[in-house]
């Protein structure tokens, strides 16, 4: 049978976690307050746009957080460089934002600890249920983020589509493509500027690449997630924003 059969196609998606931001650097919780790039999240990110600039990308999506809207905007000048089109529009869309954290946000990681122990513990063992006061909790998060990412694929069949994101929102995105459970160890990098790869078809995600560092390769280790086990004064594994 003849048709168009343009709205079954995959939509390749290349999700990007902002620049780094100084809060990073100081392993302070952001969640949904503003904060910029700092010096070395805005050349991380024209980087990322290099990078990018040669994958036939069709529409750039953002949160409307300040540090992924820079890189956003970064990587999209970048690609008009790459492919000497009209530049495309950064849209943002509030569904792809870090998760609320709460009272836990403008806190080090160390203060946390100190100043509420037991929700700390929660946070940390990932309780999907637990949020902190004024947050929201991992499964709210998780399913606010993930069908995001899902409605914007869909908006574009057969395209390339950028996302750019946070930590979490790439954490949930990994454990969406390959069907972790939300409490699962973290054994994957959340780096700053990392690019990921996924396909989305048929209503799911599927991973294609994760935690591309190449282009930023001459930099230090950015990524203020740890990997596996915490100690009281590291990030929980929840915690790149």
């Amino acid at each position: 049978m003849g048709g168009d059969d343009s709205s079954h196609a995959a939509t390749r998606v290349i999700a990007v976690r902002h620049g780094e931001t100084a809060w990073n650097a100081g392993t302070r919780l952001q969640g949904q307050l503003d904060i910029p790039l700092n010096a070395v999240g805005r050349a991380q990110a024209e980087r990322a746009g290099r990078a990018l600039a040669h994958e036939g990308i069709t529409a750039i999506w953002s949160s409307d957080l300040a540090r992924a809207r820079e890189t956003a905007e970064a990587i999209a000048a970048a690609v008009v460089a790459g492919t000497s089109a009209q530049r495309l529009a950064v849209e943002v869309d509030g569904g792809l934002r870090e998760r609320r954290f709460g009272t836990f946000e403008g806190h080090t990681y160390a203060e946390i600890d100190a100043r509420w122990p037991g929700e700390a513990l929660r946070w940390r063992q990932r309780d999907p249920a637990f949020a902190p006061d004024g947050g929201e909790s991992l499964l709210d998060f998780s399913a606010r983020c993930v069908s995001a990412a899902a409605r914007l694929a869909e908006r574009h069949p057969g395209e390339t589509v950028l996302l750019v994101a946070h930590g979490g929102v790439m954490d949930c995105l990994y454990r969406a493509a390959l069907g972790l459970d939300l409490q699962a160890v973290r054994t994957w990098q959340l780096g700053n500027a990392s690019i990921n790869r996924l396909l989305y078809a048929g209503g799911r995600f599927a991973l294609v690449g994760w935690s591309d560092t190449l282009h930023l390769d001459d930099d230090a280790a950015l990524d203020d997630a740890s990997v596996g086990a915490v100690t009281p004064a590291a990030a929980p594994a929840g915690a790149a924003s």
